[in-house]
């Protein structure tokens, strides 16, 4: 397997499915996000979403969970050549777009596309990769989306 083969460049991955329940979305929006409609289901319903609906936050957060499983059970079945290729941190991300809300009991399917790499001159066997995160309701409609980037050390061999 070589390092193209295991990140599948271009093709979009499904992560994992999360159903968004109103305790939880209360209890992340006490902590992180508290705003009326993502903690009171009178205020929501009286609010432009019209329901109780999770942070933004929360549904990126969401993601990067499903990101992380993926992740490690990919290391985990690495077959190439050499030592697994090992994630390191990111230097950020663009083009956050909340697109939709998530309300409470919707199921959201999260996904990510490996979209390209480049080698990083200032640490010999790093690349940036570059992927795009996105996530849909149970209709297909898009309800999140990023670029993100993140180091990789994959040793020696090319990419």
């Amino acid at each position: 397997m070589s390092l193209n083969e295991f990140f599948h460049f271009g093709v979009s991955r499904t992560l994992g499915a999360y159903s968004f329940q109103a305790d939880e979305i209360k209890a992340f929006a006490a902590k992180f996000d508290p705003q009326p409609f993502h903690m009171d289901e009178d205020a929501a319903r009286n609010s432009v979403f019209g329901g109780l609906c999770a942070s933004g936050w929360h549904t990126a957060s969401m993601w990067m969970r499903f990101n992380a499983q993926d992740r490690d059970a990919a290391i985990a079945g690495w077959k190439g050549k050499g030592p697994a290729p090992e994630f390191g941190p990111s230097p950020g991300f663009r083009n956050l777009k909340w697109l939709r809300p998530v309300y409470a009991g919707q199921t959201i399917t999260f996904t990510r596309t490996d979209l390209g790499h480049r080698p990083l001159a200032s640490r010999p066997g790093w690349i940036l990769l570059n992927a795009r995160g996105e996530a849909f309701d149970d209709k297909g409609t898009k309800v999140l989306e990023f670029d993100n980037a993140v180091l990789v050390k994959v040793g020696e061999e090319p990419v």
